[in-house]
């Protein structure tokens, strides 16, 4: 759906300087600011790397992953941030709300016809798409789990805020992240503290905004230093980068599908198999037994591929139980915040050695996390809890404009 969000038409004036805010020059002066003499105006600074982020620094760096995510936390870290986190983390949490709700929504299919489909809630691009354009149509069978991002927001600052003994306005929290989408979510009402003047992010990055701002500053990968990433908990040593199931992007679909897959119907699944259907960026999975199909799923991307699947949905005949939606063709590692070239076109070849990078990583379950677990715990009193929901959750809502606008 970029190629639906550059034209901007459905940006107000507000929404417009916000976004124009999320920029270089903004973290430039949080940083000059806090080398000034009023201590008032100083911030602490978060940054939160997106992990289909930092295959585009292990190829662009000619590293692997784990030793390039240290370099790039050395350059944010020699610029002044104070603390640097992989927000695999709250993906962990995004996956495990999104697997618990659409159970929820299974279960419920019968006597409510908005629980299903269930789209998934993590693109940005998607969900203002929704919200814009397509309405009520679409609206209520979107997951109300937060995207990573947006908890990776709360996790900084209502817990990692509290942990400091800092007032949430005091940390300025910046997201390094593939895609351009995610300025547009950063910015949205329902992230914002009113009250304490504090958006949960305060500024997107792009892979390539970084990247850019190392080569104006001449900074050569050899001499910057490698330093382990933080970590939210605060336990001390290096933790090695683990990923997610899924092709390049979080996996929702893969997670939830072998969840499902289990909790409804006591089946585990190890392998799963994609069936192409227009193309690559359009397939399905399936679950059978005894020639009986008793789960569909599909993974959409590219807005091409959206708008077959809201066809479908129009005419009453989309047969998936979850579908993941994401906007940019190929997934998260080709946001065009990374994936790029100078000419404006998808650079298939970083793609593909990023793709490679990405899958080099070890797959870890977020059932299996012990630090979502001690979080769920002491920072939102159990999984089941009013903080939680509060928390984890949001909703998107229809704002169809009318046509002359769009």
């Amino acid at each position: 759906i970029p190629a639906c969000l550059s034209c901007d038409g459905c940006l107000s004036e507000e929404e417009t300087l916000k976004i124009s805010q999320q920029s270089l020059e903004e973290v430039k002066q949080v940083l000059a600011l806090n080398k000034k003499c009023d201590v008032s105006k100083h911030k602490v600074l978060v940054a939160s790397v997106c992990p289909q982020s930092l295959p585009f620094f292990a190829v662009k760096f000619g590293l692997d992953v784990n030793e390039a995510a240290h370099k790039l936390c050395g350059f944010l870290k020699s610029l002044g941030v104070q603390y640097v986190f992989d927000t695999t983390l709250a993906a962990g949490f995004s996956i495990l709300e999104s697997q618990k709700e659409f159970i929820q929504r299974y279960r419920r299919r019968n006597h409510d016809s908005h629980a299903l489909p269930m789209f998934t809630s993590s693109c940005p691009g998607w969900i203002r798409y929704s919200e814009h354009v397509l309405g009520s149509l679409v609206t209520p069978h979107i997951c109300t789990a937060r995207s990573p991002q947006q908890i990776m927001g709360c996790l900084v600052k209502d817990y990692f805020s509290k942990q400091q003994k800092l007032s949430p306005d005091k940390v300025y929290h910046v997201v390094v992240a593939p895609c351009f989408d995610k300025k547009f979510e950063a910015v949205r009402e329902e992230f914002y503290n009113s009250l304490l003047e504090s958006r949960d992010v305060d500024c997107v990055l792009t892979s390539g905004q970084i990247y850019y701002l190392m080569e104006q500053r001449k900074v050569s990968v050899e001499e910057l230093d490698s330093v382990p990433l933080d970590q939210v908990l605060g336990e001390g040593g290096d933790v090695a980068l683990v990923r997610h199931d899924g092709r390049g992007s979080e996996g929702f679909l893969e997670h939830i599908f072998k969840h499902a897959a289990k909790e409804l119907f006591g089946l585990e699944v190890h392998e799963i198999t994609y069936k192409t259907l227009r193309n690559r960026d359009f397939q399905e999975v399936t679950l059978e037994r005894d020639g009986e199909t008793l789960l569909q799923f599909a993974a959409v991307y590219g807005f091409r591929n959206i708008q077959t699947l809201v066809h479908r949905m129009r005419k009453g005949r989309v047969p998936y139980q979850l579908v993941e939606v994401l906007s940019c063709p190929g997934g998260c590692l080709s946001g065009r915040g990374q994936a790029e070239s100078e000419g404006g076109r998808v650079d298939k070849t970083l793609v593909q050695q990023m793709e490679e990078v990405y899958c080099s990583l070890p797959v870890r379950l977020p059932e299996l996390n012990p630090t979502l677990h001690t979080l769920y715990q002491d920072w939102l009193q159990g999984q089941d809890s009013s903080q939680t929901s509060k928390l984890l959750h949001t909703h998107t809502q229809s704002i169809t404009m009318e046509k002359s606008g769009a």
